[in-house]
C-alpha cells in the first residue's frame, strides 16, 4: 500500500532525477527502434543511437569537470526579483553551461559526418549564436543585472549570422530550396520571398527557445526531444544534417544530468540562443520548414505566451498607465508555476508533449 502511494505521488510531482531518466529512456528508445526499423542495426554508419551516446557521455562527463570552473569563477546567475519566488533560491547557481555540451555536440557531429560542408555551415551558425549568448551573459555577469546587451544589438547579431548563412546557402544549394514543403506532396516555391522567411526563422527560433529556459531541465530537454525528431525527419534525405541533430540532442541529455532539478548549472543564452540557431539552420538548409514548425510547438506557445501578454498588457492601459496581464506571468512556464504547478510537473508535461508533437511532425512530414 506504502509503495503504492510512493508511486502514484511520483507521477503527480516526478523529482528531478526521475524526468532525467524518462527524458533519456524517450531519446534512446527512440533512436534503438529508429535503428532496428530503418537499418536493421547493420549499417553501423548510418545508426543514429552510437553518436547520440557518444555525445550525451562526452557532454555528461565533461560537465563534471566545467561546472566546479564556472563555480570558481563566480559566474552566477542573476535571478529576476519579480519572477516566481520559488526561483530566488537558484540565485549564484553558474550560468553559461552551453559552453560545454554545445562545442562537445558539434565536434563529434563534424567528426562522424567526415566534415561535411552541411555539418560545417550549421555548426558555424550554432556556435555564431552560441556566441551572441556567451557576450550576453558575460555582459549580465559584469553588470551584475538582468539587462545584459540589449535587445536591439543581439537582435542585430543575430540577423548578420543569419544573413551570412543565407548567403552561403544561396551559393550553395540549387534554386530548389526556396520552396516550402507541405503534407500532401504540396510545394509552395517562395522564390525570393524565402530568404526573408529564414532570416524570421532565425530570430524567432532562437529567442523563443531563449524564453523556454527558464526552468531546470526545461530548454535542454525540449530541445534534445525537438532536435531529435528534426533529425530523424532529414535522415532519409540529409543524413549528415540528422547527424548533427542527432548530436545535438545527444549533447543535450549530458548538460541535462547537471541541468535537471535541482539544476548545479544552466545553460544560458549561450546554450539557448545556439540550440535555436541550431535547429533554425538545420530545418532551413534540409527544407523541413512545416517539421521544424511541429517540432518547435513548445518554443512557439512559449514565445506566444509572451507576446500575447505584452499586447494584452498594451492594450487594457488605462488613465494611469496601467494594464491588465492575460496570463499570471509570461512565459506560459511561470504561469503554470504559479498556478499551483511544481517546476517538475511542468517539465514532465513539456516532455511528453513535445514528444507527442515529434511523432505527429514524423508521420506527417
Amino acid at each position: 500500500m506504502d509503495d503504492k502511494i510512493i508511486f502514484n505521488t511520483s507521477l503527480k510531482n516526478p523529482s528531478g532525477k526521475s524526468l532525467l531518466l524518462l527524458l533519456a529512456g524517450l531519446l534512446i528508445s527512440f533512436c534503438f527502434g529508429f535503428d532496428w526499423i530503418v537499418h536493421g542495426f547493420i549499417q553501423t554508419n548510418n545508426l543514429i543511437s552510437l553518436p547520440l551516446l557518444i555525445s550525451a557521455l562526452s557532454a555528461g562527463i565533461l560537465g563534471y569537470k566545467v561546472v566546479p570552473i564556472l563555480r570558481r569563477l563566480k559566474t552566477g546567475q542573476i535571478i529576476q526579483e519579480d519572477g516566481p519566488q520559488t526561483h530566488l533560491k537558484k540565485a549564484g547557481t553558474p550560468t553559461m553551461g552551453g559552453i560545454f555540451f554545445v562545442p562537445v555536440a558539434i565536434i563529434v557531429a563534424l567528426i562522424w559526418s567526415r566534415f561535411s560542408p552541411e555539418v560545417i555551415a550549421v555548426s558555424i551558425a550554432t556556435f555564431a549564436y552560441g556566441s551572441i549568448g556567451w557576450i550576453d551573459d558575460w555582459q549580465i555577469l559584469r553588470q551584475k543585472s538582468n539587462k545584459g546587451i540589449s535587445p536591439k544589438t543581439k537582435l542585430t547579431f543575430q540577423i548578420i549570422v543569419a544573413v551570412a548563412f543565407c548567403l552561403w546557402l544561396f551559393w550553395y544549394e540549387p534554386n530548389t530550396i526556396t520552396s516550402i514543403a507541405l503534407p500532401g506532396g504540396i510545394n509552395i516555391p517562395l522564390g525570393l520571398f524565402f530568404w526573408p522567411l529564414a532570416g524570421f526563422v532565425f530570430a524567432a527560433e532562437s529567442n523563443a527557445t531563449n524564453l523556454t529556459d527558464g526552468v531546470d531541465g526545461l530548454a535542454a530537454g525540449t530541445g534534445a526531444i525537438a532536435l531529435l525528431g528534426l533529425g530523424v525527419i532529414t535522415a532519409a534525405d540529409r543524413p549528415d544534417l540528422a547527424i548533427f541533430c542527432i548530436c545535438l540532442s545527444g549533447g543535450c541529455l549530458g548538460f541535462v544530468l547537471h541541468n535537471h532539478n535541482p539544476a548545479t548549472v544552466f545553460m544560458g543564452d549561450t546554450g539557448s540562443l545556439a540550440l535555436g540557431g541550431a535547429l533554425a539552420a538545420v530545418g532551413i538548409m534540409s527544407g523541413n520548414l512545416w517539421s521544424l514548425f511541429i517540432v518547435s510547438g513548445i518554443f512557439f506557445v512559449e514565445s506566444l505566451s509572451t507576446i500575447a501578454q505584452v499586447l494584452y498588457y498594451k492594450a487594457t492601459k488605462d488613465a494611469n498607465g496601467k494594464g491588465k496581464r492575460l496570463f499570471k506571468m509570461a512565459p506560459i512556464h511561470h504561469h503554470l508555476e504559479l498556478s499551483g504547478w511544481s517546476e517538475t510537473q511542468v517539465v514532465g508535461a513539456f516532455y511528453l508533449i513535445n514528444t507527442l508533437l515529434v511523432i505527429v511532425a514524423y508521420f506527417w512530414h
